[in-house]
């Protein structure tokens, strides 16, 4: 009870924050853009080159994490294509867009400051470790997938590529493999950009949970629940089940990192499924559908996991 009072109130609060505000027409809108602008180009990065800038690079890139949490990330994408093609008969890019709302978590507005509020600032290593393995594996093989049928002609090589070099732009992405980068190099950051690093990224979490709750006020269900529940199912119970079984194999789970990598295996799903889908216009309701539905049942089921987890 602690862990739910101590930790998943105050976040689950904040997106609820978001989501009033969005419901009741205080923000919306050019608002919810502006937000997700900030967070996403400005807070987030900043406070993941400023974590990472200052943390051994050892301490970063686990390779045992990685695989761990990759296989989880990797089974739980096969499982959500193969839904796609059973109930729906749906193609390579239908099947790819389930795939990715089955199995991409919200790892970077939602994960992180659920695992700063949970762990500390020991927990940031390896909650950017689940962002990175999250964003190779569900966008660059997941749209390449999502090309080779929209895209068909281009060859799988320029496809992969092109995916891939939408990832490397990804403020997110760069912004950790640039602190990775400072941080092997050894570079002593100035005190007073050391400050503005601190005060930037202490807007991230709060601004990324609000934010979620902004984009899910405008957002409703009303087709593809069949499928959409089928996600949900895969996101926030087989996923963290896959985790719990593998990542003992790599990681002791009564490790930070071992705790982090299952927290970050049972979140719900990205919001980046609904932009793909309406990027590509495929199952748009779906993917819509499954972020609504995946953070709605993550509140009983993240809750129920930091309590089992002991987090206090």
């Amino acid at each position: 009870m602690q862990a739910i009072l101590n930790v998943a109130f105050p976040i689950f609060g904040v997106i609820l924050a978001g989501y009033l505000a969005g419901r009741w027409r205080i923000l919306g809108g050019e608002a919810t853009g502006a937000l997700n602008a900030f967070v996403s180009y400005f807070a987030l990065p900043v406070l993941f080159f400023g974590t990472l800038a200052r943390t051994p690079v050892a301490a970063v890139l686990d390779p045992s994490l990685m695989a761990g949490f990759g296989i989880a990330v990797i089974a739980t994408f096969v499982v959500g294509m193969a839904t796609t093609r059973l109930v729906s008969r749906g193609g390579l890019a239908s099947m790819s867009l389930q795939g990715i709302a089955s199995s991409w978590g919200n790892v970077g507005y939602m994960g992180v400051p659920l695992c700063l509020a949970a762990f500390g600032e020991a927990g940031l290593p390896p909650a950017m470790l689940s962002v990175i393995v999250t964003a190779v594996v569900s966008m660059v093989f997941g749209v390449m997938l999502i090309e080779l049928e929209v895209a068909a002609g281009h060859g799988p090589l320029m496809t992969f590529l092109r995916a891939a070099f939408n990832v490397a732009r990804n403020p997110l992405p760069m912004s950790i493999a640039l602190g990775i980068l400072v941080s092997w190099i050894g570079v002593a950051i100035p005190v007073p950009v050391e400050k503005w690093i601190d005060l930037m990224g202490a807007a991230a979490a709060p601004c990324a949970l609000f934010a979620i709750g902004l984009f899910l006020s405008d957002k409703s269900i009303k087709s593809g629940l069949a499928e959409a529940g089928l996600a949900t199912l895969i996101k926030l119970v087989l996923q963290p089940l896959a985790a719990l079984l593998i990542l003992p194999w790599f990681v002791p789970l009564d490790s930070i990192a071992g705790k982090v990598a299952l927290l970050m295996a049972a979140l719900p799903t990205a919001a980046n499924a609904f932009v793909l889908a309406r990027q590509f216009d495929i199952s748009v309701e779906k993917n819509s559908a499954a972020v609504l539905l995946s953070t709605a049942f993550s509140v009983i089921t993240v809750s129920a996991l930091l309590v089992w987890l002991r987090v206090s």
